[in-house]
């Protein structure tokens, strides 16, 4: 089964060929899709050769646009990569049995796109099959197509799924269904012949689960160096909102459990007395509706949805601070994506998170961290930031450059370019 040696040699400078499967990819703007888009865009400007299996876009929203609805496959060719789309089942309230329905179908959907890239002319399959997680459930259809065409399989961890659904209770751990999850994950890392995931701390969790050090790797997201920031007095978006001159605390990405965002109406609740300042939850998913509820009566905070990319300098100008709420035990299971933009828009962040977490540990110095679920320490971390412009400054101008030192696109890129030419020497 395994193909000639020669014909997978990987010389210096050759182009390689890389199949990526991944359930979220363009059009959607936020979260996973955005990296794997971007990750597959910029090797493909390398020269490599990139094939990518992807879901149909539906996040954050949990609803499929009316021009992507219907079953089958799509195919395309789009920045210079291939991509097969795949029709799935998209819950409108996805719960712990319907959103493993989701990924399993799109898991089972992908078989066959996979298996017809791996039984290509030896010479044309992927050299390295790298699985995005979310899904886990993918990674044995991605160890199918690189069995097949004899190539590395490579596990991207974004999330860790189980443990993320333990911590926002959408299994019991101690249960049943949890132990079997447990298992399930186990058996599937198994099948790996390398992993990477977004932070140290991620990394280290990969170690326990087993991964001999030289098989894992950081491979972290990065910042959109094209955003054009501006003053935050000068983003259009403050006209548009009517916010006028007062301070703006934004949160903006997906709402959903593992966020914890209800305690930033609680916060803005005990902040109702501070006519100069705002909140803006910007985004979408399941929880918008109830966190809509619970802020009603409020007229501090305002919602707003998900904004173009093109708009994303303007959006996040808009803060004079960012929020970055998780739930308790979730601090280390996922480093949010939108921790980057945040950090190169140079504006101070208060996130919930504990001492010795990834999140803690990249937001110290350029923000405030207040212990989860304390809304009461949230709201004084914010005032403490609005009425220190100093400090503010001070905190901006290092997430500023901290992003520039951890979170350049080109740099990663390089990394994780590096990497896929050693595992397909390593195969040759």
């Amino acid at each position: 089964m395994w193909p000639d040696a020669a014909a997978t040699m990987n010389t210096p400078g050759s182009p390689l060929r890389v199949a990526i499967l991944g359930i979220n990819y363009a059009p959607e703007e936020i979260g996973i899709a955005r990296y794997t888009t971007d990750m597959a865009i910029a090797l493909a400007e390398r020269g490599h050769r990139v094939e990518v299996v992807a879901g149909k876009p539906y996040y954050p929203a949990w609803n499929v646009p009316g021009e992507w609805r219907g079953g089958g496959w799509r195919h395309a060719r789009e920045d210079g990569v291939e991509i097969t789309r795949c029709a799935h089942y998209v819950p409108a309230v996805p719960n712990g049995l319907r959103r493993v329905l989701h990924l399993a179908s799109f898991a089972v959907m992908a078989l066959g796109p996979m298996i017809r890239l791996a039984r290509r002319p030896v010479a044309e399959r992927p050299q390295v099959v790298m699985c995005i997680a979310p899904a886990l459930l993918s990674v044995p259809v991605a160890w199918v197509a690189a069995r097949l065409a004899g190539a590395r399989l490579w596990v991207h961890i974004q999330d860790f799924e189980v443990e993320a659904a333990f911590a926002t209770g959408l299994v019991g751990e101690n249960g049943r269904a949890g132990q079997l999850a447990c298992w399930v994950e186990r058996q599937i890392l198994r099948l790996a012949d390398i992993a990477s995931s977004i932070s140290p701390q991620m990394c280290r969790k990969l170690l326990d689960k087993g991964f001999a050090p030289d098989a894992v790797l950081e491979v972290r997201n990065w910042a959109n160096a094209s955003s054009n920031f501006c003053p935050a007095e000068a983003s259009p978006f403050r006209a548009e909102w009517d916010l006028g001159t007062r301070h703006v605390c934004l949160y903006s990405g997906n709402i959903a459990n593992k966020q914890g965002i209800e305690i930033l109406v609680e916060a803005a609740s005990l902040l109702a007395h501070r006519d100069d300042i705002a909140f803006v939850i910007c985004g979408e998913g399941p929880n918008r509706a109830r966190l809509m509820e619970l802020a009603e009566g409020l007229t501090n905070i305002q919602f707003q949805f998900l904004q173009p990319m093109e708009r994303l300098g303007d959006l996040l100008s808009l803060a004079s601070v960012h929020l970055l709420p998780q739930i308790p035990g979730a601090a280390d299971l996922v480093l949010p994506s939108k921790l980057t933009n945040m950090l190169a828009s140079g504006r101070p962040i208060v996130a919930t998170a504990e001492p010795g977490t990834g999140l803690y540990d990249e937001v110290d110095g350029c923000g405030l961290s207040t212990p989860p679920g304390d809304a009461a320490a949230l709201a004084r971390a914010i005032e403490t930031l609005i009425d220190d412009p100093e400090q503010s400054a001070r905190m901006g101008d290092i997430a500023r450059r901290r992003a520039v030192e951890r979170w350049t696109m080109t740099g990663i890129i390089d990394k994780l370019e590096a990497a896929l030419r050693r595992q397909t020497g390593a195969r040759a």
